[in-house]
């Protein structure tokens, strides 16, 4: 199992903290690729994959899947992720070219690119007719901050995400990762005062992943290896299940009028998958078809 595609989940051994950590770098390679993404809009994107692979994976079970929207009204405009259970996620930035200057720490502008005017929005899909649906303003638009005021907020467990994703002047994703630590229930207090201590120390998630891949790593700097138990070590991938079935389907949703237009004036169509920007061309004979079997 790759080090640059792995999430790994544990538990500390005096039952205090329920701990994950992940390198997605890849996966946010991943993203960038389909999208052709600039700097900016890379990171902001990638955190949010990164936080929600987190979530996803701490929160949800079995077939369950959860949509994650968030929408701050800063220059990348909104994002859109799919994650599940089983460490596939998918996703997309609306406005995927956007690059602002550095802070003056020089980091990523990514509070700036999101914005704070608007919401997180979590929707899982947990086998009923309509999707469970939560949602927090923006904390920080950091990404980290507003998932870890979602799961305080929305899920009422004291938790805190730590994202990152490091793109270099080349524009290229140089490493991304994060960690999720929960409270469990009972958990003790000097425990809780030791770990915001031990926060304050650490290295960056950047730095310890470049430092070592595997992102158990994180875990070791966090807690220490001795003190935790390693509960599973789970592949991650960016997954998009676009099909030119599923959007033969969504065709056929278009309205008659409109779709007997589309045949007249453009005699074909080209669909483009929001999330991993693939290609499927419809010809005319095709959407006469599909326009038949409306009609029936």
């Amino acid at each position: 199992m790759s080090s640059n595609n792995v999430l790994v989940k544990s538990l500390t051994n005096d039952q205090n903290f329920r701990v994950y950590a992940l390198n997605a770098t890849e996966v946010v390679k991943e993203a960038q690729k389909g999208h052709e993404m600039f700097g900016t809009s890379t990171a902001a994107l990638g955190r949010t994959l990164v936080a929600s692979l987190l979530l996803a994976n701490s929160v949800l079970k079995g077939k369950e899947t959860m949509t994650v929207r968030l929408n701050g009204q800063g220059p990348v405009g909104f994002m859109i992720v799919d994650a599940d259970a089983h460490g596939n996620v998918k996703g997309y930035v609306q406005k995927p070219q956007v690059n602002l200057p550095l802070t003056e720490d020089g980091e990523v502008d990514v509070a700036t690119a999101v914005g704070t005017d608007g919401f997180l929005e979590v929707l899982k899909n947990q086998g009923g007719e309509e999707p469970y649906t939560s949602s927090v303003p923006l904390a920080s638009g950091k990404i980290g901050d507003d998932f870890t005021y979602y799961l305080a907020m929305s899920e009422q467990i004291p938790s805190v995400v730590g994202v990152s994703v490091e793109v270099n002047e080349n524009n290229e994703v140089e490493v991304a990762g994060g960690f999720l630590i929960q409270a469990m229930p009972g958990a003790a207090d000097e425990a809780i005062t030791a770990l915001e201590g031990k926060l304050k120390e650490i290295p960056t998630i950047s730095d310890m992943l470049k430092a070592d891949a595997n992102p158990e790593n994180i875990l070791d700097h966090l807690f220490g290896k001795s003190n935790l138990k390693i509960v599973e070590e789970l592949p991650i991938a960016f997954t998009c299940d676009c099909s030119k079935a599923k959007f033969a389907g969504d065709i056929a949703r278009i309205s008659k009028d409109d779709l007997e237009q589309i045949i007249s004036e453009d005699h074909g169509a080209e669909v483009v998958c929001n999330f991993c920007g693939s290609k499927y061309n419809f010809s005319e004979d095709e959407l006469v078809k599909i326009l038949e079997e409306k009609e029936k």
